[in-house]
């Protein structure tokens, strides 16, 4: 079955769930901020858990702080990379 990797960009929380409708409302429930319940697949929007703010995410440093990508340190690069590439990138096949 397949399951969705859940990363906060503020705390390094991680988790799965199951990739089905019931595995991603439970996510969603539980206040991960990500696709397909919050924003879009491979856009540039906040990955947080329910404890975390979109403060110093990636998308708070290229929209609300005006960074260039560039500019973005390694860490915020990589999380930028997973991004563009979901959902194969928080995927996984067990």
């Amino acid at each position: 079955m397949k399951k969705l990797f859940c990363i906060c960009e503020n705390c390094d929380k991680k988790k799965t769930y199951d990739w089905n409708e019931q595995g991603l409302k439970q996510a969603f429930d539980e206040g991960w901020d990500y696709p397909p319940f919050m924003y879009e697949y491979a856009v540039v929007s906040p990955r947080t858990c329910g404890e975390c703010s979109v403060l110093g995410t990636v998308w708070w440093e290229l929209e609300a702080c005006g960074t260039p990508v560039e500019k973005l340190n390694e860490d915020q690069k990589e999380t930028l990379q997973r991004i563009l590439n979901e959902p194969k990138s928080i995927t996984i096949n067990d």
